[in-house]
């Protein structure tokens, strides 16, 4: 019997999260799941779709990876480039610890603003919402030296000032109130409180050449980096690793908690991970965003397709708003669903699997392999901006076609 410890760390990976998704998909190939009935004749619809709002988009399909860093990208100026552009770094890995920072702060506080918020942006007066404005406030945030222990130095995160973060200062960064209410800031704030502390508590990964920060996980992983080469899966695995402890309320397994996996009835092994679905978004959202910084510095990342697809509700919302996904139960889309609901896990388990398949058809279409068109550049092109097109089609507020319950530390 394999023990419990071990088998929690055979969840945390990109790997486990593709293969449960995909029994799941198997399961319900065979009109064997509760919630939804899969179409696959509806993908072909999806991948029409995608291929249409990424020749919008990139019309010579020269398509950046998904990742945090194109939402700090407006009207065509990079404002997070300006900034690093103007700023003196000591050398390449300081600029990567500060965008380790930067990106990994974000990143934890992107988990869906809701229909109703907007951030006015200080250089436009443009009033902007959804992922877009939670980028813009975070940097606004971040270049004014919001979570950094140091006034001469803002472009930075230290761990001691996120252990010490008030909601009031997310508040008042992101300009929340009751006219312009932001989904669970609470727990946004909570998120980063437990990121300072995990990263204090573990200066040998954190805090190797500088004082106790996120960022100080560019030196850890510059580490492991042989030949200046380093495998994206191995870029998730250390965030789960070493991050694992700043999420809440969730399922822990021999001692070790499992951040963003779930149970799932349908979901059978004869283990302790018997029903239990990884599917680690936001950590995989980050893995994405860590990318750039890494090859900025000189380390090459490889493997990307080693990631999956992102388990969240513009991608989710593509299949269902196409047709691809079916719920069994009609009433299910006008109810709101917790995050830990089966529904809501089989859904987005669905989706990650599903990904994998009109990536398959994207490049069937376009006559390019996984090499010269990874999901990276599918999923920016790409799904997620056709989930959204969709939305917009089909409700007025754009919104997507579940209602989860979040406490903003899913998605």
């Amino acid at each position: 019997m394999i023990a419990p410890a071990d088998a929690a760390l055979s969840l945390m990976s990109a790997a486990a999260v593709r293969e449960r998704a995909n029994l799941l998909l198997h399961k319900g190939l065979d009109d064997a799941l509760s919630h939804f009935r899969i179409d696959l004749d509806r993908l072909e619809d999806a991948t029409d779709l995608t291929l249409e709002v990424t020749a919008a988009a990139y019309p010579d399909f020269d398509i950046p990876f998904h990742s945090r860093w194109r939402h700090f990208v407006l009207d065509g100026q990079d404002r997070w480039a300006d900034l690093a552009g103007t700023t003196s770094w000591r050398d390449r890995a300081a600029r990567a610890r500060a965008e380790f920072d930067l990106v990994m702060v974000s990143v934890l506080l992107d988990a869906g603003a809701g229909p109703d918020w907007r951030f006015r942006d200080p250089v436009t007066g443009r009033e902007i919402g959804r992922s877009e404005g939670l980028a813009l406030a975070s940097l606004v945030m971040f270049a004014a030296g919001a979570f950094s222990g140091r006034p001469e130095d803002p472009l930075r995160a230290d761990a001691a000032t996120l252990e010490r973060l008030a909601d009031e200062t997310l508040f008042a960064g992101f300009r929340v109130g009751d006219a312009n209410p932001l989904l669970g800031i609470a727990g946004r704030a909570d998120l980063l409180r437990r990121l300072g502390r995990t990263v204090a508590a573990a200066p040998t990964i954190f805090a190797t050449k500088d004082e106790p920060r996120p960022g100080g996980l560019f030196d850890h992983l510059a580490g492991l980096a042989a030949g200046g080469r380093i495998e994206a899966a191995t870029v998730l695995r250390e965030l789960l690793t070493h991050l694992g402890p700043i999420w809440p309320s969730r399922i822990t397994l021999g001692g070790i908690p499992l951040g963003d996996c779930w149970r799932h009835p349908a979901l059978r092994t004869d283990d302790a991970t018997d029903q239990l679905v990884p599917l680690h978004k936001l950590s995989q959202w980050l893995a994405y965003s860590l990318i750039e910084p890494l090859e900025r510095a000189g380390i090459a990342v490889t493997a990307i397709d080693g990631l999956t697809g992102l388990a969240e509700y513009r991608n989710g919302g593509l299949f269902i708003d196409s047709g691809a996904l079916v719920f069994r139960n009609a009433e299910d889309a006008r109810r709101r669903h917790d995050v830990s609901a089966p529904l809501v896990v089989e859904w987005r388990a669905l989706t990650v699997a599903l990904l994998d398949r009109l990536a398959a058809l994207v490049r069937k279409r376009v006559g390019r392999d996984a090499r010269d068109l990874p999901l990276a550049r599918i999923l920016q092109g790409g799904t997620w901006a056709a989930g959204r097109v969709l939305a917009r089609r089909l409700r007025p507020d754009g919104s997507p076609p579940v209602a989860v319950i979040s406490d903003g530390t899913v998605f």
